[in-house]
C-alpha cells in the first residue's frame, strides 16, 4: 500500500462513518411525531363527528439525545380542538420534551339562529336551523337539549353559530323579590320570609335577607324557595 495514501483514505473512511454515528446519537424526529400523533388519536376516538388531525413536522434543526421512553401529553391551557400543541417528553435521566403545533377539527351538525334573537327571550325550537359543518372550536351548540328553554344573553343575529356561553338557565330568584327561606334537619322543617339579594337559576347560590337584617346563604330550588342546607 502507498503509504502516502493512507491518510487520504483513513479520512474517506472517517467521512463515510461520520454520518452514520452522528444519526444514531440523536432521536429520530419522525418518531417524536408518529407519538405525538397516536397519542391525539387515541384522545379524539370518541368524539362525536368525524374528526381531522393535521400536525405539524418537527423542526428538522431540533436534536436530542436518543431516547426509548417517549410519552406524549397535552400542555396546560391546551384543548384537543382547533389549533393547539401537543408536547412530547422524554422519561429518561436528564430527559427533553418538546411542543407540536397541530390542528383539530370535527365534522358534525351544529346550531345556527334562523332568526334575530332578542336578549332576553326563552329560546325555542323553531329559533335555530341545522347546519353540518367544521368546528375548530369549543362550546359550539350541537344539540338542541343544550339550549332548548334557556334565556339569551345577549341578542344574536340571524344565520349566527351558536355557543353554549351566549344562553344562561332561566331565573328561580329574582333579586329584590320577596321568597321563601326553607331549612330542614332531622325532625325539624323551619319555613321564613326573606329577600333576595341575587338572581339564580336552580341549583345555584343565593342570598337570601331575612326580616332581623341578616344575609343567610342557600340553593335556589324552584320559582322563589331557597333551601338552607344543613
Amino acid at each position: 500500500m502507498n503509504m502516502k495514501l493512507l491518510p487520504a483514505i483513513i479520512y474517506c473512511v472517517l467521512l463515510f462513518y461520520a454520518p452514520i454515528a452522528r444519526s444514531e446519537d440523536k432521536q429520530d424526529l419522525a418518531e417524536i411525531r408518529k407519538v405525538a400523533l397516536a397519542f391525539v388519536q387515541e384522545k379524539t376516538l370518541g368524539m362525536p363527528g368525524k374528526v381531522s388531525v393535521k400536525m405539524d413536522d418537527v423542526d428538522p434543526r431540533i436534536s436530542f439525545a436518543p431516547c426509548s421512553r417517549l410519552e406524549a401529553f397535552l400542555p396546560a391551557g391546551a384543548s384537543m380542538l382547533g389549533k393547539t400543541s401537543i408536547g412530547v417528553r422524554c422519561n429518561e435521566k436528564n430527559g427533553w420534551s418538546l411542543f407540536i403545533a397541530a390542528s383539530i377539527t370535527t365534522t358534525m351538525n351544529m346550531l345556527v339562529s334562523s332568526k334575530p334573537l332578542q336578549q332576553g327571550q326563552v329560546i325555542a325550537a323553531d329559533d335555530f336551523s341545522i347546519q353540518s359543518g367544521e368546528i375548530n372550536q369549543p362550546g359550539i351548540v350541537t344539540d338542541e337539549l343544550q339550549i332548548v328553554g334557556k334565556v339569551i344573553k345577549y341578542s344574536i343575529g340571524a344565520g349566527q353559530l351558536l355557543k353554549q356561553d351566549m344562553f344562561r338557565p332561566p331565573y328561580v330568584i329574582t333579586q329584590g323579590e320577596s321568597v321563601q327561606l326553607i331549612s330542614e334537619g332531622h325532625g325539624f322543617k323551619l319555613r321564613t320570609e326573606g329577600r333576595a339579594m341575587n338572581n339564580a337559576a336552580a341549583g345555584q347560590p343565593a342570598q337570601v335577607k331575612v326580616p332581623s337584617g341578616q344575609v343567610i346563604s342557600g340553593i335556589a330550588k324552584s320559582n322563589g324557595v331557597v333551601e338552607v342546607r344543613q
